[in-house]
């Protein structure tokens, strides 16, 4: 991936947007604070440098998706409220959530001096990880894949604790790109195997990226390997099944056998293998989180 300044973006005016100061950046671009002078409102602004999306496939899939993605409407899903390009950049103009993503909020928990207070609470998972099915269900029955699904994508508001699927089409844009020099996208820990295999996905491996967040949420951390990210990749690729060192039931009392099946079947290695949607992984999800409480 190559690297992007970011500097000449403050300031910069995208039509009736200008973009203020960096919130956050990732492998896909940046997000910023922006300001829309019409309705005299904060935005977010995502922005993609067209350094990075070089091909005119990625192009054009990127302006596909983009307008596929703005008329989805579901309030577990982040709205867009505008999209376009200039000559340096894609962006995506989204609605300013209060709040922070889920991979921050793993990470203050972790933190926490009290060690009983490190893991989030029961019922917060279920309803977090019920609600991002029901946005994904949504999405997918608008033929929509999220493509890179993880707690970093994810964005829970302050006041309510609503979760917001963040981070829609651009992935697809990357995958489009990365498959033409042979390289793979996604954040290895929540990338499928098939996705490892660079071999096109549907909508099970946004299943299999909700499989691992679950895991995470109820144990506090995964028990996976310290390696880098190119040996992961290489592992789910070729032993997929060694990915994680312990079974779910070994690494926290508050994950069931019920539990433990939910998410195995969910992480699966084969597509097949998985819950075959959304709505049946939250059947099964919500069946196993009742007899928890």
């Amino acid at each position: 991936m190559k690297t992007v300044d970011f500097r000449d973006a403050i300031g910069r005016a995208f039509g009736n947007y200008v973009v203020v100061r960096e919130l956050g950046r990732g492998a896909m671009g940046a997000v910023f604070v922006g300001y829309q002078k019409s309705l005299k409102r904060q935005v977010a602004i995502k922005l993609l440098p067209k350094a990075i999306a070089t091909s005119k496939l990625a192009r054009q899939q990127f302006r596909d998706e983009a307008e596929t993605v703005a008329v989805l409407d579901h309030p577990n899903i982040i709205t867009i409220f505008d999209t376009g390009e200039d000559d340096d950049y894609f962006y995506q103009v989204i609605q300013l959530v209060d709040g922070q993503d889920l991979a921050q909020l793993l990470e203050r928990l972790r933190r926490h001096p009290v060690p009983h207070r490190r893991l989030l609470p029961l019922k917060h998972v279920f309803r977090l990880v019920t609600e991002v099915l029901q946005g994904l269900e949504y999405a997918h029955d608008a033929g929509v894949i999220h493509q890179d699904l993880k707690p970093a994508n994810v964005l829970v508001e302050n006041r309510a604790g609503r979760p917001l699927i963040a981070d829609f089409g651009i992935a697809k844009t990357l995958q489009i790109e990365s498959l033409t020099s042979g390289m793979v996208v996604g954040t290895p820990t929540y990338l499928s195997p098939e996705q490892a295999a660079a071999r096109d996905t549907d909508h099970r491996t946004d299943l299999y990226a909700v499989g691992v967040i679950l895991f995470e949420l109820l144990a506090g951390e995964l028990p996976v390997r310290s390696e880098d990210a190119r040996e992961t990749v290489t592992r789910k690729l070729r032993d997929p099944e060694s990915f994680f060192l312990r079974p779910p039931q070994q690494c926290s009392k508050r994950i069931t056998a019920a539990m433990e099946k939910i998410i195995l079947k969910a992480t699966a290695v084969t597509s097949g293998a998985r819950f075959q949607n959304a709505e049946e992984f939250n059947a099964a999800l919500s069946a196993a989180a009742g007899q928890q409480r």
